[in-house]
């Protein structure tokens, strides 16, 4: 019983140290939340997060897969978008948590538990994955100022490096102002589709089909290729990591009653953004869907032949100039809260201190020097086996940091009276089980199918 007593006490020693050692120290607390405020202002308080978060999942990486699936099977995979952002909503629910109940996000949490060697692997695997989310979002930038300015992919690659002093020069003004810079280049976005879908005039009764689930979804080989790449490119392992920290930034009590607001807030905070993510991809689907399936060209795969396309199909001068604004607004939204996270995950895993510039130098170099190597020596071909790539990777990572996470919010000495409820615990193993099984099965078809 002492024996018992002890591990418990050392466990949460573990958890508890470097407890001043805060996520994101610089912003941590900053935003004040009006406590004798009505239900709304206390939202719009917590309002923000959820819409960083969402940027992940409608990066340019999602746009291939997307693209492909409307093009290839008309509406039919809507339904998977649905289904995947489902999950999102539940594992974005676990992570923001995580990060209130807790005050530790998910890197520091995984450093505070595993063994240092197996915090140091789940780090290299982060890593990993964070590069391979920055190519397409650096890919997905370049290949935007190429197809508005002409501009060379190679120096397009480059001119994404100044983000770092861009996050620099807005954080400094205050995490609010990223966070709106954030809001209005998914307005744009928003704006962009909504434009495109009512230029392709899809039609509305296959459209609302599409939402349903349909079993050749899972017995036709070709769709469930793609339904799997769009569930790899919508779920985004390096989320977690910036949602368990970013909504820490609000100034909150730090007590039971504080933080049970706050998880309430910041749940209805993510789960409204992502439903954002889910009508930027759905659009994305349905206009391939209406534009390319119905005319016939079911090849489409590749953003810049889409956006060669659209005008000439759909008779819409602005098709074309829509999307790649699109396209731009997407990628640059993704490259700042990318930094941001690979500033979390650094920090929170190895509790590295370097100065901001030169961590975010580093975060970004990662994504920028095999991009610049590949769209040197290859050009566009190359920047599509790239991207391809990059969600194959990311499929490789996700479970790495869903499983941990499910882990340590089922765990009653980490959450204390905040831990996931029997229904919760059931619900988020079987979207991990999902998840693994479907990106285990992309592996083996991708690296083992003859």
């Amino acid at each position: 019983m002492l024996l018992s007593t002890n591990k418990t006490a050392k466990h949460k020693q573990a958890w508890r140290r470097e407890k001043d050692s805060h996520s994101l120290p610089e912003v941590f607390s900053s935003i004040k939340v009006p406590m004798d405020g009505s239900f709304w202002k206390k939202l719009l308080a917590f309002s923000g997060p959820g819409l960083m978060v969402t940027v992940g999942y409608m990066d340019p990486g999602n746009w291939a897969t997307d693209i492909a699936g409307g093009a290839q099977f008309g509406y039919t995979l809507l339904s998977v978008i649905l289904v995947s952002n489902l999950f999102a909503i539940i594992l974005q629910y676990l992570a923001l948590k995580l990060g209130i109940a807790t005050e530790r996000d998910l890197a520091q949490a995984c450093r505070d538990h595993y063994h240092p060697a197996v915090s140091f692997g789940l780090w290299v695997l982060c890593e990993i994955a964070i590069a391979a989310c920055d190519l397409a979002e650096v890919i997905g930038s370049a290949l935007a100022f190429n197809l508005l300015f002409g501009i060379p992919l190679t120096i397009g690659v480059l001119i994404t490096a100044l983000d770092v002093l861009l996050i620099l020069f807005f954080q400094k003004k205050g995490f609010r102002l990223i966070e709106s810079i954030v809001a209005a280049l998914i307005l744009i976005i928003l704006g962009c589709f909504g434009y495109e879908i009512i230029a392709s005039h899809p039609d509305v009764f296959p459209m609302l089909k599409g939402l349903l689930p349909q079993l050749k979804v899972v017995t036709n080989p070709s769709m469930l290729y793609i339904a799997i790449g769009i569930l790899g490119a919508t779920v985004m392992p390096h989320n977690l990591y910036l949602h368990s920290s970013i909504v820490q930034t609000r100034n909150y009590p730090r007590t039971e009653k504080g933080k049970r607001m706050a998880i309430k807030f910041a749940g209805i905070d993510s789960t409204l953004a992502l439903l954002f993510a889910f009508f930027i991809n759905a659009a994305i689907l349905i206009v391939a869907a209406a534009s390319f399936h119905t005319s016939g060209h079911k090849d489409v795969a590749d953003i810049t032949v889409a956006y060669k396309l659209l005008s000439p199909l759909l008779g819409a001068g602005m098709a074309s100039i829509l999307f790649a604004v699109a396209l731009l607004a997407s990628g640059q939204n993704s490259t700042l809260t990318g930094t941001l996270a690979g500033q979390i995950v650094m920090e929170g895993f190895l509790h590295i201190r370097l100065k901001p510039w030169l961590r975010r130098l580093i975060t970004r170099l990662i994504a920028i020097i095999p991009a610049f190597i590949v769209t040197m020596i290859s050009g566009e071909k190359g920047v599509a086996s790239l991207l391809l790539l990059s969600q194959v990777i990311l499929s490789m990572q996700l479970s790495f940091a869903v499983i941990p996470l499910i882990i340590f919010t089922n765990n009653r000495l980490k959450m204390g009276a905040f831990t996931n409820r029997t229904f919760t615990k059931v619900i988020a193993w079987i979207v991990a089980g999902i998840i693994l099984t479907l990106n285990l099965y992309l592996l083996w078809d991708t690296f083992f199918k003859s």
